[in-house]
């Protein structure tokens, strides 16, 4: 089956943008209180998180949504004022994100594991984005 450039960026862009909404909810719900630590930062605030990882959680969601900003204006799609800007950060933002898969895999905290698979994918989309 043929899949042609225009498409294949289209779905990169759903699925980047796609995972980023659920680690922003994620990253709001620990902000808010939820009892999910043991999923991030290596499990080291199990249960609730303190004020100050709260605090975090809030700044993770800012950079999150930049990035999406990044790939959304590389892709043509939103922000054509940062086009520019983009065709470099793209590249910022490829690396982000195989970090980010990097220390989910090799995190000690297991359930914070599933979000290895999440930041892989989304390193994958940002290279198709970037290449096109």
């Amino acid at each position: 089956m043929y899949v042609d450039a225009l498409t294949m960026i289209t779905l990169a862009v759903f699925l980047f943008s796609f995972f980023t909404i659920i680690v922003s909810l994620f990253q709001l719900a620990l902000a808010a209180g939820l009892p999910w630590g043991a999923a991030s930062f290596g499990g080291k605030y199990p249960g609730k998180y303190p004020p100050q990882m709260r605090l975090v959680a809030l700044v993770n969601i800012l950079v999150i949504l930049f990035t999406a900003a990044i790939v959304l204006s590389r892709a043509g799609f939103a922000f054509n004022g940062m086009r520019g800007f983009s065709e470099t950060a793209i590249w910022f933002v490829v690396g982000f994100f195989c970090l980010g898969t990097i220390m989910n895999a090799i995190t000690p905290s297991k359930i914070e594991r599933i979000w290895a698979p999440v930041a892989f994918i989304q390193f994958l989309c940002s290279i198709v984005i970037g290449l096109s």
